[in-house]
């Protein structure tokens, strides 16, 4: 989901882009400015307080989570296992015999004797 950036500037300040474009999400702003109906600044300055809305709201979610761990234990945990998921998978491929390899311990080899290949080959082989 895109942030709705409704943020004012920095010690109070106030760029144009956050005047002119506030509310609105930074796809929008992307599309007007691959339109020409926003300048490249306003487009930059628009992504960057939706990057930095979404840091501060993300910070403020880990605080209240570690303030009220004791009491909310379930979500506390929630958020966690979240964060300890990791999705690494090597999609399968094809090894130099032609055939589709699916197993783990076969993609290494694949991918063992391509980066062996690459390492150690003769780097005088090829004549000009």
């Amino acid at each position: 989901m895109i942030p709705r950036c409704e943020k004012s500037g920095k010690e109070g300040k106030t760029s144009t882009a956050e005047s002119r474009h506030a509310g609105q999400t930074k796809k929008e702003i992307y599309s007007w400015w691959k339109q020409g109906q926003v300048s490249w600044e306003e487009c930059r300055d628009t992504a960057w307080l939706c990057l930095d809305e979404v840091r501060r709201t993300k910070a403020q979610l880990e605080l209240n989570l570690a303030r009220d761990a004791k009491n909310n234990k379930k979500g506390f945990y929630k958020y966690i296992s979240q964060k300890r998921k990791v999705e690494e998978r090597v999609p399968p491929m094809m090894s130099k015999t032609g055939q589709l390899v699916t197993m783990d311990e076969e993609k290494a080899e694949v991918l063992n004797n391509f980066f062996a290949s690459v390492f150690t080959s003769n780097l005088f082989s090829h004549t000009s």
